[in-house]
């Protein structure tokens, strides 16, 4: 038996789609489909029910799925056991949202790279209900979101949360702490409509029975910067993302009297039989992201009282600016 067709077979059943599963493998949908036909034969009996255009396996093909995932995580454990010990390529379709992207993604990239120089990556990064859909429908191994994914044969792993803080310009914004009443009278910036921090923000001067005088909806973190940065208003960003972006010294952290949510984030990823290549980077970056955000350090508490800038943090013993290096 063609194990390469074993496991055409388990990513259609996995992706419920020829086309998708084509694309995972990196194969025509013919070439995919010549594949499942010969397995078919093969076994003498039809895996796929093609009476209709909805997905759907047989009782056959749904028995079978158990013995192909067992078949192809036989296959792995004889490859790591018989193998020469060199270390594999690793190839890796990786999302995020810009705030991971801004915050501790790019260095941790870097160590990737250095711990298997065969990296390859593709990487997108988009908003969140953009990659879950891309992560459900396979085009994705790794997302990092707000939201955990919710597909068959996906995984999630709740990472540190986001410590988030009011961003102003030091020209404008001297005072050294701000009530959120005077932030309400402000112009606020902070991410698309129906994304967590802009309606946490939203609710937040709900809570506080406020209405803030206008809040701009601004997809980019970088566009946002800059428009702080002359003037335009004060955003709402991740503190960590701050702190990394070239030219902060532009930017001040503005300390406010009331508790800021934090911004959660979930690692998504797709199991696969045939390697446990995803497990090992979702366990570099769980590992990288606790260690960059300062997780269990008892840090964070600190920096929310703290009203210091940016330049400011920079100096001294700081432990974000230590363990960005």
């Amino acid at each position: 038996m063609n194990l390469r067709f074993v496991e055409a077979f388990y990513w259609v059943a996995a992706l419920k789609s020829i086309s998708r599963a084509a694309e995972k493998l990196y194969v025509t949908q013919s070439a995919m489909s010549s594949r499942i036909s010969t397995l078919e034969e093969e076994l003498g009996v039809l895996l796929l029910d093609r009476r209709d255009k909805q997905f759907k396996l047989t009782v056959a093909g749904a028995r079978f799925l158990v013995y192909a995932q067992k078949l192809l995580e036989l296959q792995r454990e004889v490859k790591a056991e018989m193998g020469s010990g060199t270390t594999p390529a690793v190839s890796m379709r990786i999302g995020a949202i810009e705030s991971v992207l801004h915050s501790w993604l790019i260095p941790w990239l870097e160590k990737l790279r250095a711990d298997h120089p065969g990296l390859e990556l593709e990487l997108t990064v988009e908003t969140t209900p953009i990659l879950i859909d891309q992560i459900q429908r396979g085009t994705l191994d790794l997302m990092f979101a707000v939201l955990p994914a919710s597909a068959d044969g996906v995984r999630n792993h709740a990472l540190p949360s986001m410590e988030m803080a009011f961003v102003g310009h030091p020209g404008l914004h001297k005072k050294r702490n701000y009530r959120l009443g005077e932030l309400a009278e402000m112009e606020l910036l902070t991410f698309q409509r129906g994304s967590q921090p802009h309606v946490t923000l939203l609710d937040l001067f709900r809570q506080h029975r406020m209405e803030p005088k206008k809040v701009h909806a601004i997809s980019s973190i970088s566009a946002m910067v800059q428009l702080v940065q002359g003037g335009f208003g004060v955003a709402l960003l991740p503190r960590r993302a701050v702190q990394r972006l070239t030219g902060f010294a532009s930017l001040k952290l503005l300390a406010c009297d009331a508790q800021l949510k934090s911004l959660p984030i979930h690692a998504s990823y797709r199991t696969d039989p045939t390697s446990s290549t995803v497990e090992t980077v979702v366990k570099s970056a769980v590992q990288f992201a606790g260690e960059a955000t300062g997780a269990g350090s008892g840090t964070k508490t600190k920096r929310q009282k703290s009203s210091k800038t940016p330049k400011e943090e920079s100096k001294g013993k700081s432990l974000l600016s230590k363990k960005s290096m």
